[in-house]
């Protein structure tokens, strides 16, 4: 089902679809974004640290990509990206008009449908067609041919599970890389790093190297993403940041702020204040 959310502000027209993929490609395919924005303005906005691998086909319009702070002239421009998992905050921006989809993809299925190293994705945009060859071009241009969003999320489906299809016979996780993940996420990042190695009977060492090639992220990492991600979600929702850095695992309220300071670029109160909605970009 489609769901479609529609806002007019000061940014311009926005459109916004949203939809599950079939339930064959689930949980390693997450929720697919469409947006649309129409007389807008030029924007750029903060993109949090995620554990999540996302694909970007941009059908009308480019976004620019670059670490929050660092000087514009040193983003990229793209149509179609692939975003690895990452822990240092990053900023997209539009020029005002674009069309494209967001497609969210867990790591570990990542890793299977790429065909490469999640270590290699870390933390980095790279441009689809360098991870997925000419087939992306053809499946944007499918995109584009297409009437709306709800036909262009049904030829997702179809090319997914095709491309889902033909890696998965030939590369796999590892089990055990899945059991840590499943425990990583459930406790929010909280578990400590030595028994969660100890739950799958490896070393701490064996299971940071096979969680940076096929998570891209070393366990620690993704842990520190984890906690952020739930404090924020507690202190959206009204937590005082004592319960949150409790609640989150962190040390105290001041290893709270130093977390989102080095993840988000800002402390909580002013990192807060800056998810005012916005009617003109996807957030992850």
């Amino acid at each position: 089902m489609c769901d479609v959310r529609h806002r007019v502000c000061v940014q311009g027209d926005c459109d916004r679809f949203f939809a599950r993929p079939d339930s064959r490609l689930q949980p390693g395919i997450g929720r697919y974004r469409a947006f649309r924005l129409t007389r807008g303005v030029p924007q750029q906005r903060l993109f949090v640290p995620s554990g999540q691998v996302s694909l970007f086909i941009m059908l009308d319009g480019e976004m620019r990509a670059g670490r929050a702070g660092q000087e514009s002239a040193a983003a990229s421009t793209c149509t179609a990206a692939v975003y690895g998992p990452h822990i240092h905050p990053k900023v997209l921006g539009h020029a005002g008009s674009m069309e494209g989809v967001e497609i969210c993809v867990l790591p570990w299925a990542a890793y299977t449908l790429f065909g490469v190293s999640m270590g290699d994705l870390a933390d980095t945009m790279v441009d689809a067609c360098t991870v997925l060859g000419p087939r992306i071009l053809y499946l944007a241009e499918a995109l584009s041919e297409a009437p709306g969003w709800p036909d262009r999320f049904t030829i997702l489906d179809q090319t997914l599970l095709r491309w889902t299809a033909r890696a998965a016979a030939s590369r796999e996780p590892a089990p055990p890389v899945l059991r840590a993940w499943d425990l990583l996420t459930r406790t929010a990042g909280t578990i400590p790093i030595r028994e969660l190695a100890a739950s799958i009977d490896w070393s701490q060492r064996q299971l940071e190297i096979r969680f940076r090639d096929q998570i891209g992220l070393s366990p620690k990492r993704l842990a520190r993403v984890l906690r952020l991600n739930q404090s924020i979600l507690m202190l959206s929702k009204d937590s005082s940041q004592t319960e949150a850095a409790i609640t989150c695992g962190f040390y105290d309220q001041a290893h709270l702020t130093r977390e989102f300071k080095a993840l988000t670029g800002m402390p909580p109160g002013r990192f807060l204040a800056a998810l005012a909605p916005s009617c003109s970009w996807p957030t992850n």
